[in-house]
C-alpha cells in the first residue's frame, strides 16, 4: 500500500479514507489531494477527522502546514479556517500558522475572536500575531473600513487590558506597530519603558514595522544590547526603518558572536544600502561563516537590484513585438529549408 500512495492520483474521498485510515502512516503525496477543498468537501473532512486520534489529528494538521509553507499551490486554507474552532488548542494554534498567507477580510472576525477569547494563551498570542499581515493590509488601504476599525480595536482592547498573559499583548504590539493611525507611539513608548525584557524586545521589533525614523535613537542604542535577542530585533529594526547613521554599529555585527545575528546584520545592510554598507557586505562573501556568507550575497543582490536603473525593467511593446516577429519568421522559414 505504501508504495501505490506514491505513485497513483487519487479522489478527494479516496486520499480522505486514507488519511483516516491510522493504520497506514500519513503520506503527504496522499495530503496533497486534499488541496483545494471546498465547502462540501470541508464538510466530509471534518466527519473523517471526528474519528482520529487527537495524535493523528496534530500531526495531520503540522503537516498540512509545512505543505502549504514549501509549496504555494498546496491550498489547505478552507481546511485551516475551519480548524481554528478544533478542540485541541494545538490544532487551533496550527490552524492560524497555516492562514499566514490567506488575505480575505472575512478573516479578521474569527482572528479577532481567538485573540481575545480563546482560553488558552498560546493560541491567543499566535492570533494576535497573525492579524499583524492584516494590519498591513488595512494600513495599505486593502481592507473594508469596517474590518480594519474592528481589528485596531481589538489589537488596542488587547494591548491595554492589563489581565492579559504578557506574550499576547507582545504580540498584539508587534501587530498594531503597522497602523500609522493608532497611537503607536505611545504604545512603544510606554511598552518600551517596562521592565521585562521580552517585551522590550517586541517593542523594538515593533519600531522596525513603523518604519519611523522617530525610533533611531532606541533601536541604534539597542544595537549593543548584552542580549542576542535584543541584538537581533534592534539589527533588524535599523534595516526596516533604514538608518543609515547606524551603518557602522550594524557592521560591528557582523562579527557578532551569535551566528543569527550576524546573519540579520548582513541583512539590514542590503536594507540600508550605501557604499561603507556594500563594502562590508563583499568582504563577508569570503567569509569562513557559510550562513553569514550566504546572507551576504542575498543583501548584495538586493542591494544591486535596488541600484538598477528602472528602464533596464522596460521593455518596449515595439521591441517585444520585433523579436516575436523575427522568431516566429524564423520558425516559419524552417519548413522551406
Amino acid at each position: 500500500m505504501m508504495s501505490e500512495t506514491k505513485s497513483r492520483l487519487w479522489t478527494f474521498e479516496e486520499a480522505l479514507a486514507l488519511v483516516c485510515d491510522e493504520t497506514q502512516p500519513l503520506s503527504r503525496s496522499v495530503i496533497a489531494f486534499l488541496s483545494g477543498a471546498g465547502r462540501s468537501e470541508v464538510s466530509r473532512f471534518a466527519e473523517c477527522w471526528g474519528r482520529m486520534s487527537a495524535g493523528r489529528q496534530r500531526e495531520l494538521i503540522t503537516t498540512m502546514v509545512e505543505m502549504a509553507e514549501a509549496d504555494f499551490q498546496m491550498d489547505f486554507v478552507a481546511i485551516f479556517r475551519w480548524a481554528l474552532q478544533a478542540e485541541d488548542p494545538q490544532v487551533r494554534e496550527q490552524a492560524v500558522e497555516g492562514l499566514w498567507e490567506d488575505e480575505q477580510p472575512s478573516l479578521v472576525d474569527p482572528l479577532v475572536r481567538l485573540m481575545r477569547n480563546d482560553p488558552v494563551a498560546t493560541v491567543r498570542a499566535r492570533a494576535a500575531s497573525s492579524l499583524g499581515h492584516l494590519a498591513l493590509l488595512a494600513e495599505l488601504g486593502d481592507l473594508p473600513e469596517d474590518r480594519a476599525d474592528r481589528l485596531r480595536e481589538a489589537l488596542l482592547q488587547t494591548i491595554d487590558d492589563p489581565g492579559e498573559d504578557l506574550e499576547v499583548r507582545r504580540r498584539a504590539i508587534e501587530s498594531i506597530a503597522y497602523l500609522s493611525d493608532a497611537p503607536v507611539r505611545r504604545i512603544i513608548d510606554e511598552a518600551y519603558a517596562a521592565a521585562d525584557e521580552a517585551m522590550r524586545i517586541s517593542t523594538v521589533f515593533a519600531m522596525g514595522r513603523t518604519a519611523d525614523p522617530h525610533w533611531a535613537p532606541q533601536v541604534t542604542d539597542e544595537l549593543s544590547s548584552p542580549n542576542p535577542a535584543m541584538r537581533y530585533e534592534a539589527a533588524r529594526a535599523a534595516g526596516e526603518i533604514g538608518l543609515k547613521q547606524a551603518v557602522g554599529h550594524v557592521i560591528r555585527l557582523l562579527n557578532d558572536p551569535d551566528s543569527e545575528v550576524r546573519q540579520m546584520a548582513a541583512w539590514a545592510l542590503g536594507q540600508i544600502g550605501g557604499p561603507q554598507a556594500r563594502r562590508a557586505l563583499k568582504i563577508c562573501e569570503s567569509s569562513q561563516d557559510e550562513a553569514l556568507r550566504d546572507a551576504a550575497e542575498e543583501a548584495l543582490g538586493e542591494l544591486d537590484f535596488a541600484s538598477a536603473p528602472l528602464d533596464m525593467f522596460y521593455v518596449e511593446p515595439a521591441q517585444a513585438g520585433g523579436v516575436a516577429d523575427e522568431e516566429a519568421g524564423a520558425e516559419e522559414e524552417e519548413p522551406e529549408a
